[in-house]
């Protein structure tokens, strides 16, 4: 089975080091669609609210139980965000 395969809405997506960098909302070609409400997780004054992210599914290293680990640190992952209004 694939990593994409194995990656299901609502999973938590969390960085090398453990921090939470999102949750899934649903995989759209080769990106991972974070949830809106958690468009702004790491951020002061919620500058990244109100829209979508997108992660690439090659920031993936593992998909544990219910949780996708991604191989960068929370904070250098939210540097790679894709963002679409």
């Amino acid at each position: 089975m694939s990593t994409k395969d194995q990656i299901r809405e609502h999973m938590e997506v969390i960085g090398a080091d453990g921090v939470h960098v999102g949750t899934v909302d649903a995989i759209e070609g080769d990106r991972i669609k974070l949830t809106k409400k958690d468009s702004s997780a790491g951020f002061e004054g919620e500058s990244h609210a109100g829209h979508h992210h997108y992660l690439s599914l090659g920031l993936v290293a593992d998909v544990e139980c219910d949780k996708v680990r991604l191989s960068a640190n929370g904070a250098n992952a939210a540097d790679l965000f894709i963002e679409e209004a």
